[in-house]
């Protein structure tokens, strides 16, 4: 059977009450969770640039482009670098206050770049912005001093530190994101459940429905009765024939 457009509304409100629970309770829910329950990441990062050699700095040079485009493609080196146990052991080694292993300092620092520059972008997400900020700084630290010790190369220098902030802004959890991704997603599973109820519910309840499944008029309707209805039913009939036995006796 094809639905039209005033079909497909009918379930709608035929349900809408089930529809705007499920929709209520699974925003509110997420709301909820993401603004009291949900722990607030902080996230701080370190710009380093990948240039000339430091001693080459001040010295008017017309610009290499050769040497520009290996700057570009060593950062990929660099990037695997900065994450491995040779400068992870030494940040433990040097920063004995972050308290933070090797291996935890591996997973905790990401980096990136962006194509075709030569700015490498090293970034750390913490619950704590001061020491999300001091991890990060170490690191961009540690990697520029020992990059010419395995490159043989010093070509590496520091854009900008993560620096304090006194309000710092979480970036995990996104809670109007959470709460509107909640709204959207429970607004289409309630939707799928109200077609699909509809869809296995074989029983015909009205006389529009006899008519446009069977093609055919209905005749007469048989009105369901509740329990109730026939306990109203059967006082009414017995305070029909006391009134009429009264009746008989008063005209006797």
């Amino acid at each position: 059977m094809e639905l039209d457009l005033k079909d497909y509304l009918k379930i709608i409100r035929k349900r809408v009450w089930m529809i705007v629970a499920i929709v209520a309770i699974a925003t509110m829910t997420t709301g909820v969770v993401s603004y009291f329950f949900l722990q607030p990441i902080y996230e701080a990062s370190t710009k380093l640039i990948v240039n000339k050699s430091n001693d080459q700095v001040g010295v008017s040079t017309q610009v290499d482009l050769n040497t520009v485009n290996l700057n570009i493609r060593l950062i990929d080196t660099y990037k695997e670098i900065i994450r491995t146990p040779r400068i992870m052991d030494k940040v433990v080694a040097d920063y004995p206050d972050l308290k933070i292993s090797a291996e935890q300092l591996i997973n905790t620092v990401k980096v990136s770049s962006v194509n075709n520059t030569q700015v490498m972008t090293l970034i750390v997400q913490d619950p704590s912005y001061e020491r999300a900020a001091s991890i990060v700084n170490a690191v961009s630290v540690v990697f520029q001093s020992e990059i010419p010790k395995i490159m043989k190369v010093d070509n590496i220098s520091l854009l900008n530190e993560a620096k304090d902030k006194v309000a710092p802004i979480p970036v995990k959890p996104n809670k109007k994101l959470n709460v509107a991704i909640s709204f959207v997603v429970s607004l289409m599973i309630a939707l799928g459940i109200a077609f699909l109820l509809e869809y296995l519910n074989d029983q015909l309840t009205t006389e529009e429905e006899v008519e446009q499944f069977l093609g055919l008029p209905t005749l007469a309707m048989i009105t369901k009765m509740r329990p109730e209805d026939f306990q109203n039913h059967s006082k009414q009939t017995k305070e029909s024939r006391v009134g009429g036995q009264s009746d008989v006796k008063l005209n006797q």
